[in-house]
């Protein structure tokens, strides 16, 4: 007596002819797996060590090397995903995952196109190095200390601890004055003084508090010209040059501006104000008006 062939519920077909396919479609699926695992892995770790290593030869910034890293393993990714789909047999999944790359890419850059510009200038200021951490920035009547550089965006902080946060592509596209980018730097302060002062005496009084201040370099000297006989004062104009990488040219103004109003004080050499004198004379005619009783 011959047993009956088992028959899957809702399925025409026996049994013993749905096991190869079964079989078929469990081997095409652990191909992929195990095909997409030894491809990424191995391949991200091939490709991001290569790229650091290269970058590192090349000093480029730690940013950028990060960067360029997180690049790298998204490249194996795709690329672990496009040789396990053509492994497994499945080679429309590469023109599938093509399209739906190019479709995400252009409604990227529609919907990003800020995002891209402030990434792209990001990279540009890690690159070209125009400023650094620790400088403080002047551009477009703003002004701060860099603390952060980002590929989007940087922060600073201003004098009152505030903290701006700054997209790159207005750093990029402006003309930025880096105070602290050279090895010295010139500090100018303009002091006044009455006319009919002795200007030698003043002059070497300037020079003496300057050079009286520990952070000037001696070399460049300082100096203290005449620049302009204003309307009301003769005016030097106080040069001293530091290393702005130690000491900050707001200290140095302020120091001389205290020690010369002390030493001026002494030596009777006053500073002058605007002032207005009245030349001539005025005639006032008074009229008496006589009352009249009604």
């Amino acid at each position: 007596m011959s047993l009956p062939i088992l028959q899957i519920p809702g399925i025409g077909e026996p049994a013993a002819a749905i096991i190869p396919f079964v079989l078929d479609v469990v081997i095409t699926l652990a191909t992929l797996v195990v095909s997409f695992v030894v491809f990424y892995f191995v391949g991200k770790s091939v490709l991001v060590r290569v790229t650091k290593e290269a970058l590192n030869r090349r000093d480029y910034s730690p940013a950028i090397v990060s960067l360029a890293s997180s690049l790298a393993g998204s490249i194996a990714l795709f690329a672990a995903v496009a040789i396990a789909a053509t492994v497994a047999g499945y080679p429309i999944i590469l023109s599938a995952f093509a399209t739906l790359a190019g479709a995400l890419a252009l409604g990227f850059a529609f919907a990003a196109s800020d995002i891209v510009e402030n990434f792209v200038a990001g990279v540009f200021i890690l690159k070209d190095k125009p400023f650094e951490i620790g400088d403080y920035i002047e551009w477009s009547g703003n002004g701060g200390t860099v603390r952060e550089i980002n590929l989007r965006v940087s922060k600073l902080d201003t004098w009152d601890n505030e903290q701006l946060t700054v997209p790159n592509s207005d750093l990029a596209n402006a003309v930025v004055m880096n105070t602290q980018a050279n090895e010295t730097r010139r500090v100018t302060l303009d002091i006044g003084v009455d006319y009919g002062t002795d200007v030698d005496r003043a002059r070497e009084i300037i020079l003496e508090e300057i050079a009286a201040i520990d952070d000037v370099l001696a070399e460049p000297a300082p100096s203290a010209p005449l620049t302009s006989l204003g309307d009301s004062a003769i005016v030097f104009n106080a040069r001293a040059w530091i290393n702005p990488q130690e000491t900050g040219a707001g200290a140095i103004k302020h120091a001389l501006n205290e020690n010369i109003m002390a030493r001026f004080d002494e030596a009777d050499i006053g500073f002058p104000y605007p002032h207005t004198e009245i030349v001539g004379s005025l005639d006032v005619d008074r009229t008496d008006a006589a009352s009249a009783d009604d």
